[in-house]
């Protein structure tokens, strides 16, 4: 993972406030460049702290929320207020509480079949950037612990698409569908950055950084944006087994 870059934060909390801060002023950038800022969230518990401090101030009234449009990363196939659910979580953390146009929120809705939703969200996604020249202004992954981002999981068939940008999968652990941004699509983001907290993740973040290219394992070694611009916001305990990771402060 040699084109990316490492910020650690000495806590949780500094990582939060540090993605914030990023979405700001990628936002301000965006909407300055191109009129519209497009960005996807992901799911999962490190990301909802940095949600609250987009809702809140100062961060809030920071952003140009009016030109603001939100994607998914990731779904799993139940209905939008079920806990497990990704947008009523984004929703209510962070969409519910700010001034963004509901015709902009633009989530993964699972309400036929897994197949049919993943196509109904790829031709959204196709319409929308048609007469682009660029893709998501931000992209905001999270790694699991198995070494996946979004709903890409080791040795599985969704690893090897090359062309379509949304798809579908089944997670037999789970007995749960999920529907997902694929890598062609991902890595033609302006930006990408992994958000990555808590001790439990230090293995994997380690492997995935400097561990060798396996891919199929480490699903999440395939984020390469094609411009290169990659990011890891990690804190120190997440951070804790990288080669030369600071200990007392952060960098």
């Amino acid at each position: 993972m040699k084109d990316s870059r490492l910020q650690i934060s000495p806590d949780a909390e500094s990582l939060s406030r540090s993605a914030a801060e990023l979405f700001v002023r990628q936002a301000q950038l965006s909407v300055k460049a191109r009129g519209r800022y497009s960005v996807a969230l992901s799911g999962g518990v490190t990301p909802q702290r940095t949600y609250e401090l987009l809702a809140a101030d100062p961060f809030r009234d920071q952003v140009p929320w009016p030109e603001v449009h939100v994607f998914w990363t990731d779904e799993r196939c139940v209905p939008p207020d079920d806990p497990r659910s990704n947008e009523g979580m984004i929703r209510r953390l962070l969409l519910e509480r700010v001034r963004i146009p509901a015709s902009q929120i633009h989530p993964i809705r699972c309400s036929q079949s897994p197949q049919r939703d993943a196509r109904h969200y790829e031709e959204l996604l196709r319409d929308f950037f048609a007469e682009q020249t660029s893709f998501l202004d931000l992209i905001v992954l999270g790694l699991g612990e198995d070494g996946h981002t979004a709903s890409l999981f080791p040795h599985t068939p969704e690893l090897k698409e090359q062309k379509r940008w949304v798809s579908e999968g089944y997670l037999a652990e789970q007995d749960l569908f999920r529907v997902t941004l694929t890598f062609p699509f991902i890595n033609r983001a302006e930006m990408a950055v992994f958000l990555v907290s808590g001790a439990s993740k230090a293995g994997v973040l380690h492997e995935v950084l400097e561990g060798p290219f396996t891919p199929d394992r480490l699903p999440a070694q395939l984020i390469q944006p094609a411009n290169e611009n990659l990011l890891w916001i990690v804190d120190r305990e997440a951070g804790s087994k990288l080669e030369g990771a600071p200990k007392n402060r952060p960098v």
